[in-house]
């Protein structure tokens, strides 16, 4: 994939999928974040694979709806925010971003008008 520089060394986990589940990109942040579970070998395997069968279900609701899917997690004494969409070519679906972003564990929360 031809992406911008400033991806790869983006300081959050960004992975990119086709509509199928199959990663087709992963920066350096995502590498070294799944570098248990292969890192950079888990470019071109689905990533339905790498899922429990609650979380399949979610990454097809969202690729079939265009829906996000947002959350918090906790893993191995780190909080992190998980924003997973699709990202779309002339308003279709071709497949499913994930950004994992490591946030502090007290979060500011500002209401504006």
């Amino acid at each position: 994939m031809n992406l911008p520089n400033w991806m790869e060394e983006f300081p959050g986990a960004i992975t990119i999928t086709d509509e199928n589940g199959i990663i087709l990109w992963m920066n350096r942040q995502a590498i070294l974040t799944f570098e248990k579970e292969g890192g950079a070998e888990l470019i071109g395997r689905n990533v339905f694979y790498c899922h429990r069968p609650e979380s399949q279900e979610k990454i097809r609701r969202i690729l079939e709806t265009g829906q996000p899917n947002i959350y918090t997690v906790e893993k191995q004494g780190r909080k992190k925010l998980i924003y997973q969409t699709v990202w779309t070519e002339n308003r279709k679906t071709r497949g499913l971003v994930e950004i994992s972003l490591e946030i502090p564990r007290e979060l500011p929360h500002f209401v504006r008008d």
